[in-house]
């Protein structure tokens, strides 16, 4: 039986806050990347990765929890840096103090790198079969590096004052947003080993998931608050950032997103039968999507 997201949550919080500390030799960087790995966020990445391996018939072990928090140590990576005064600038996350308000941004930034580099040793410091070692690397690689999510970082600071259209605004954010989350799926195909077609409808799901986040965000800076998003809303068009609701509306972007979430299920549904496996543990992931 998959478990629900918030057992999944649980279990990789108490994760992390138990295996950080064996892996950072100063006191004063351990403090800050502890600040921001455990300042409360959702863990769907990770969640995503072992809801996978659930559904698919793998045991989440030690060497797959693992394996699949490496995420969670990256994309917090990306966060301290994306808020850092040379990229947002922005001064809460989660509801707290970003890290550089908190630490310095000299600090802070050798955090993210700490994070960073510290996912890719969990992702192979660990018992899984070292060809699957190799392939959950290399994937992250492409995806969190100069053709994924750093690309569309890139994108996202080059586009500023400059109007995308959506076929740009997509390319973009499934570089930016959505390459993680794609890994995120498709690594619990690679854990369980699966096959290429089952392989390539997982990357579908995640990337189809990814793009409805991306639009979901965007929507949330709009009609969201501060207090729901645990950070500033509103910034996106004060600061000519490119987003699905600048450039259709909100009823367009609202469009877009069902659009995506149909996708999604499609491809929840090839899952089922290409494996004979039921994956309505994607459901409660989807259910995420509440305006």
């Amino acid at each position: 039986m998959v478990q629900t997201i918030s057992e999944l949550k649980s279990s990789i919080d108490d994760y992390l806050s138990d295996h950080l500390v064996a892996d950072v030799d100063q006191a004063t960087l351990y403090s800050s990347m502890r600040y921001s790995l455990m300042a409360g966020g959702k863990r769907l990445r990770p969640a995503l990765t072992l809801a996978t391996v659930e559904m698919l018939g793998g045991t989440v072990d030690e060497n797959v929890i693992h394996a699949a928090t490496a995420l969670e140590l990256l994309h917090t990576y990306s966060l301290i840096h994306d808020d850092l005064p040379a990229m947002d600038n922005d001064d809460l996350r989660r509801g707290k103090p970003t890290n550089h308000c908190r630490y310095g941004a000299g600090m802070a930034t050798l955090a993210g790198d700490g994070l960073l580099t510290l996912a890719f040793q969990w992702v192979t410091d660990n018992g899984l079969p070292a060809a699957i070692r190799a392939e959950l690397t290399l994937a992250l690689a492409q995806a969190a590096g100069p053709a994924g999510m750093v690309a569309g970082q890139a994108r996202d600071i080059e586009g500023e004052g400059h109007q995308l259209d959506l076929d740009q605004l997509r390319y973009l954010h499934r570089q930016k947003t959505g390459a993680l989350l794609r890994y995120a799926v498709l690594a619990g195909g690679i854990i369980t080993n699966q096959s290429r077609p089952v392989k390539a409808a997982l990357a579908d799901f995640g990337a189809q998931f990814g793009l409805a986040f991306q639009i979901y965000d965007d929507l949330m800076d709009v009609l969201g608050t501060t207090a729901q998003m645990g950070k500033q809303v509103h910034k996106d068009a004060g600061e000519h950032k490119n987003t699905y609701p600048g450039l259709l509306g909100v009823a367009g972007a609202e469009e877009q997103l069902h659009k995506a979430l149909q996708s999604a299920k499609a491809a929840q549904t090839k899952l089922g039968e290409l494996t004979g496996r039921s994956f309505a543990g994607y459901d409660q992931f989807l259910a995420y999507f509440k305006l």
